[in-house]
């Protein structure tokens, strides 16, 4: 089955694109990203922390099959909602640094938009090993569940 979801990852560039296009208005596209309880379901995560604002920041918590907590967490450097969501994104206690995302909302029709993500990482080499684990896989799995989810709520 076709990933709805798209990544773009040119050789020996530390960056990646990831597109995906929604059938939601950008409204409730936005929403997804912004409101904790959507986050929640939509990334299986718990949102310790939301402030959705410049220079805010946030913090989620994630428990694995065996048990353990992990935690995500970043700050928000640029927040205009419904446009464009510039943050940092760290997965605490893992071999990865601290990487750069910009997420650009856009409306396609009144039912449907569009997400773009551009994620800046430190190395080329730390994006490829990005890149070796189901990143693919799981990003397009949890878009799938946001649209579900959101179309549910409305």
């Amino acid at each position: 089955m076709e990933l709805k979801t798209k990544i773009h990852a040119e050789d020996n560039r530390q960056e990646l694109t990831i597109t995906r296009e929604f059938e939601l208005p950008l409204e409730l596209l936005f929403q997804a990203y912004a409101e904790a309880e959507i986050v929640e379901q939509w990334m299986g995560t718990k949102v310790l922390k939301l402030e959705n604002k410049n220079h805010g920041s946030y913090r989620f918590e994630t428990t694995d099959p065996r048990g353990n907590k992990h935690y995500f967490n970043g700050t928000y450097h640029t927040y205009v909602p419904e446009v464009k969501i510039i943050r940092t994104f760290e997965m605490e206690n893992t071999p990865f640094d601290v990487q750069l995302e910009f997420l650009d909302f856009e409306s396609l029709t009144p039912d449907t938009s569009k997400l773009t993500m551009k994620i800046v990482y430190r190395s080329a080499e730390m994006r490829d090993q990005m890149l070796k684990l189901p990143f693919a896989q799981g990003i397009n799995m949890a878009h799938n569940r946001l649209q579900e989810i959101v179309k549910k709520r409305n």
